[in-house]
């Protein structure tokens, strides 16, 4: 079996349930796609996964996006930059893969940790005190 590539980390908790149930039921979603990857899976294959983690992950900030839009938050634009700065390295990191065919994911685990730990404790922690303020 393959090992996680990301445990949850209270360092990333926002202290909303909802939230935190949010952000674990994605990184539980990666996990799952990076363990379908067996020790025989081929570029294609981890190209393949990777599409599915942009997939999802992709899904969660546009509905984010619109929620910010709907509460006109004066946050959005810097905050949906830093969404498109991790989807551009991970598309990056699919292209690194599909044109090496090689694929290390200790550095998608490192790039991934170090992003959700920047963009849950500064970004989401605002939005989401910004949002509570609100109701």
């Amino acid at each position: 079996m393959t090992a996680k590539l990301l445990e949850w980390r209270d360092a990333y908790a926002l202290g909303l349930p909802e939230i935190d149930h949010e952000h674990q039921q994605m990184i539980a979603e990666i996990n799952r796609l990076h363990e379908s990857l067996d020790h025989n899976a081929t570029a294609d294959d981890v190209v393949d996964c990777l599409g599915e983690i942009l997939a999802h992950i992709s899904a969660h900030f546009a509905l984010e996006e619109k929620n910010m839009r709907a509460a006109a938050y004066d946050g959005l634009a810097e905050h949906k930059a830093d969404h498109e700065r991790l989807l551009d390295e991970l598309h990056t990191i699919a292209s690194d893969v599909a044109d090496r065919g090689r694929y290390d994911s200790a550095v998608l685990a490192a790039r991934l940790d170090a992003w959700f730990m920047k963009h849950f404790g500064s970004l989401d922690a605002r939005l989401h005190r910004a949002l509570r303020v609100r109701r």
